[in-house]
């Protein structure tokens, strides 16, 4: 009966998030949105319902416990802004990002949950589920898709090519991934981008080792070992290796996502025939590169992103002082990779839409 119950109210919830958003504007191109924390807080009720029904929560005492770490503070409250404790939001931030061990990510993590139970139980919410990656199916008629290879910085450099199915004088687009390696997640981001109307490819910065593994500790090992400069180089080889193809105009873009968004500030910074970049959550480049950028650049970040955040003061400053043409946008109450709809805890849809509507806009604007 209480299955059966918080089934009903998990569905009447979610018909009530709206998810709204306003927005302000705020010295000139910069603006930032604010949630609806009534619908953060419907959200959340919703998330403790499920948890229920899965069958994780076999006890009202594993409920009680995990609505305890998850929700912060009491679900309805005003000051209520996320979904999950920010707590172990940040925790694994820290371990996704620095030299943290597994086995030490767990501990800190049932610290905070009260139990190693309790962090196994929530352990699933934070890491990426891939069967929520094809948002594009691989066998949408719009879109022709395969792996292909191309001359890197002294090795051949593996990347995922998407292109619309008659392509004919397209704009052409670099996807670069986080750091966990080409997955599943941003080979759909590249299906998304070719069935707006652009070619593009996704590179591999593990192509010198074999290729990401399906291991994601393992992955980040990896890329926090690559050469800096031949890394930078591969990627520019892709941009160069679009322009050659005959289906394209020859006018660039690169979008990028964590480590991939800090590669296409660089890019930006490196590529004077760059049209477009986009960086979402990413590192910026040094001030004092900012005046080699001729190309237009797009920044998003989440609100709640403090480490990334931290940089925008001063690459903003370069940017105006510098009279690039650029765009920032930070989202209220959005977490650092929001745009990730395969990473639960993180995943801010609404954030996300609006984000790529803006997305797709300055591709249309700086590619035809």
């Amino acid at each position: 009966m209480v299955e059966v119950w918080l089934s009903a109210v998990s569905y009447q919830l979610s018909a009530e998030v709206t998810d709204e958003f306003t927005e302000t504007k705020v010295e000139g191109t910069r603006r930032r949105r604010s949630i609806d924390d009534e619908s953060s807080s419907l959200r959340s009720l919703r998330l403790v319902c499920d948890f229920w029904v899965s069958g994780v929560g076999d006890t009202i005492a594993d409920t009680c416990l995990y609505f305890h770490f998850l929700l912060l503070p009491f679900p309805f409250s005003p000051a209520f802004s996320s979904t999950m404790n920010q707590d172990i939001i940040n925790l694994f931030d820290e371990y996704t990002h620095k030299p943290l061990r597994r086995d030490e990510f767990l501990k800190r993590l049932a610290k905070i949950t009260g139990s190693m139970t309790a962090a196994l139980a929530v352990l699933p919410m934070l890491e990426v589920n891939y069967a929520n990656a094809a948002t594009v199916a691989e066998t949408d008629g719009d879109i022709i898709t395969k792996d292909i290879t191309f001359p890197g910085d002294g090795i051949e450099m593996k990347g995922y090519f998407a292109q619309p199915s008659k392509p004919k004088n397209t704009g052409a687009v670099v996807v670069i991934h986080e750091n966990r390696g080409l997955n599943e997640h941003i080979r759909d981001v590249t299906r998304r981008v070719a069935k707006a109307g652009y070619t593009a490819l996704a590179p591999d910065a593990l192509s010198g080792t074999g290729g990401t593994p399906s291991n994601e500790d393992e992955a980040r090992d990896l890329i926090g070992k690559l050469e800096a400069i031949k890394n930078r180089n591969n990627f520019l080889s892709a941009l160069r290796h679009l322009r050659t193809l005959k289906e394209t105009n020859r006018k660039t873009a690169c979008i990028g996502f964590c480590w991939g968004g800090a590669m296409a500030n660089e890019l930006a910074v490196h590529d004077p025939e760059l049209n477009a970049a986009i960086s979402f959550y990413g590192r910026q480049a040094s001030a004092e590169d900012v005046p080699k950028i001729k190309a237009r650049i797009q920044l998003h970040y989440g609100s709640l992103d403090e480490r990334i955040n931290a940089g925008i003061a001063a690459y903003e400053s370069a940017l105006k002082s510098a009279g690039t043409r650029y765009e920032l946008f930070i989202y209220e109450g959005a977490q650092h990779a929001f745009h990730n709809d395969t990473a639960p805890t993180r995943y801010n849809e609404a954030a996300a839409k609006l984000a790529w509507e803006r997305t797709l806009k300055l591709f249309g604007e700086a590619l035809s």
